[in-house]
C-alpha cells in the first residue's frame, strides 16, 4: 500500500529528492532489471574514463559514434556539471575514497562558475547542482552550500518580472530578434531556486520559479501536451509572441529531449510546492510522451521526423525521462498511475542496459545513441554525459525504491 504523505512532510522528506533522498512511500519495482550489476556497470566505465582523461579540469563531453575517446570541454560549458555529478553518485553506491578524491577535484574546478561574472545564460543550474548539490549532500561542507546559494543568485537577476520568467539565451535577443526568449529546457534550473529558498536563500528564488513553472505551463505547450522548445514573449506587456524550435525538426514537432525536460522539470515543481495543479499537468505531459514511445521505449530524436523509423534515438531523453518517472511514481496521489509509470520507468531503464544501448567495451561511456543537436549536426548517434548522468542517477532512484 502505498503511504500518503501531507503536505509539511511532502516537502521535508523530498526537498532534496532530486538528490534521491526518498520516503518510504510508493509501489517498488518488481521486474527483472539487476540494478547493482548496472551499478557496478557504471563503475567500471567511471574508472576507464578517469584513466583516458588524466589530470586535468577539463570535462568529459560526447564521444562520436565512430570514435572511443571523449570529448573534453572546459568549465564554462553548459554541460559541466554532469561529470563531477556523475562521479559523486558512484561514490554513493561505493564509498570508494579514490572516486570521492575525484569528485570533489572535479567540482571544485567548476567554482569560477559561482563568482560574479555576468551570467551568459540559464545552465548554472545544470552545472552547479549536479556537482556543487550533490557534494554538499554527500559531505555537510558549508562552502559547498554557499557555491550553490551564490549561483542562484546568479541565475536570479536573468529573471524579468515583467515577463514572468527567466531570460534563457540573452546572445538570442538581438542574433534571432527574440526580446525575451524562454526555453523548455530552462525548467531544470529551476530547481536550484528551490533549494536555495530552503537553504538559506531568500525567498524571492522560490518565487521566481513558480511564476517561471506557471508562465511555462501556460505558454510552451500546445493543446495536446508536446512543448515548443523556444517560447518568444514582448518585454512591455510580457505578451507571449509565438513558439518555435532551435533543436527540433520544426515549430510544431515534439523534440523528445524536450519533451523529457519538461516532464522532469515540472515534476520536481510538483514535488516542491505540492499543487495538484502541476501533478495534473505532469501527468498530460507524461502521457503525451509515452503514448508515442516505439516498442523499445527509446525515442527517436524527434517525434515527428518523418524519417522514422530510420531516424536517430535518443537515449539521453530516455534516460531523463526514466528518472524523472520514477520520482514521479513515488509522489503520486493515483495508486493505479504510480504503477503505471513505474513500469514505464523500468522498461525504459531495462532497455537503456540492453547491449544496444551501453557502451561496454567499445567507449567508456554508459550509453550509446544518444542526440545532442541534429538541427546543429553535431553529436548524433553519440554518447554524452548528461545521458549518462541521468540514467545513473535513474538507476539510483530505482535502487533505492528497492530498500
Amino acid at each position: 500500500m502505498k503511504i500518503k504523505i501531507n503536505s509539511l512532510n511532502h516537502i521535508l522528506a523530498y526537498m532534496t529528492s532530486g538528490f534521491l533522498l526518498y520516503a518510504c512511500g510508493g509501489t517498488k519495482p518488481t521486474d527483472d532489471l539487476d540494478v547493482e550489476k548496472q551499478l557496478s556497470y557504471c563503475e567500471e566505465q567511471v574508472n576507464e574514463t578517469l584513466a583516458q582523461i588524466g589530470d586535468t579540469c577539463l570535462m568529459p563531453r560526447s564521444i562520436d559514434s565512430k570514435d572511443s575517446k571523449w570529448h573534453l570541454v572546459n568549465i564554462y560549458d553548459w554541460t559541466s556539471g554532469f561529470w563531477p555529478g556523475i562521479l559523486w553518485y558512484v561514490y554513493e553506491n561505493t564509498t570508494n575514497e579514490n572516486i570521492k578524491e575525484q569528485a570533489i577535484k572535479y567540482t571544485e574546478c567548476l567554482e569560477p562558475l559561482t563568482k560574479s561574472e555576468p551570467l551568459g545564460d540559464h545552465d548554472i543550474g545544470f552545472q552547479i547542482l549536479s556537482s556543487y548539490g550533490n557534494a554538499y549532500r554527500m559531505t555537510g561542507n558549508e562552502a559547498y552550500k554557499e557555491r550553490v546559494l551564490q549561483s542562484a543568485e546568479k541565475l536570479s537577476r536573468l529573471y524579468n518580472p515583467v515577463v514572468g520568467t527567466i531570460l534563457s539565451w540573452p546572445n538570442m535577443v538581438e542574433r534571432m530578434s527574440w526580446p525575451h526568449n524562454t526555453i523548455i529546457d530552462n525548467m531544470m534550473n529551476l530547481e536550484i531556486l528551490f533549494w536555495a529558498s530552503k537553504n538559506g536563500g531568500d525567498r524571492k528564488y522560490y518565487e521566481i520559479a513558480l511564476n517561471h513553472a506557471r508562465k511555462t505551463k501556460d505558454h510552451s505547450f500546445r493543446q495536446d501536451g508536446s512543448s515548443y522548445h523556444v517560447a518568444v514573449y514582448d518585454t512591455i506587456g510580457g505578451e507571449f509572441i509565438k513558439g518555435v524550435t532551435n533543436q527540433g525538426i520544426n515549430d510544431s514537432s515534439m523534440w523528445a529531449r524536450g519533451q523529457a525536460w519538461a516532464i522532469y522539470g515540472f515534476t520536481m515543481v510538483y514535488r516542491e510546492t505540492s499543487d495538484k495543479e502541476f501533478l495534473r499537468f505532469a501527468e498530460k505531459i507524461i502521457d503525451r510522451y509515452l503514448q508515442q514511445l516505439p516498442e523499445d521505449h527509446v525515442p527517436f530524436w524527434d517525434f515527428d521526423d518523418p524519417d522514422i523509423p530510420n531516424a536517430p534515438k535518443d537515449a539521453s531523453a530516455a534516460a531523463i525521462a526514466a528518472s524523472a518517472l520514477l520520482e514521479l511514481s513515488q509522489l503520486e496521489d493515483d495508486e493505479k498511475k504510480a504503477k503505471k509509470y513505474r513500469i514505464a520507468a523500468s522498461n525504459m531503464l531495462e532497455s537503456l542496459s540492453s547491449a544496444r544501448y551501453q557502451s561496454r567495451d567499445t567507449k567508456p561511456s554508459f550509453l550509446l545513441h544518444c542526440t545532442g543537436n541534429y538541427p546543429g549536426g553535431y553529436e548524433i548517434d553519440a554518447s554524452i554525459n548528461y545521458g549518462d548522468y541521468y540514467y545513473l542517477e535513474a538507476l539510483n532512484r530505482y535502487k533505492k525504491m528497492l530498500q
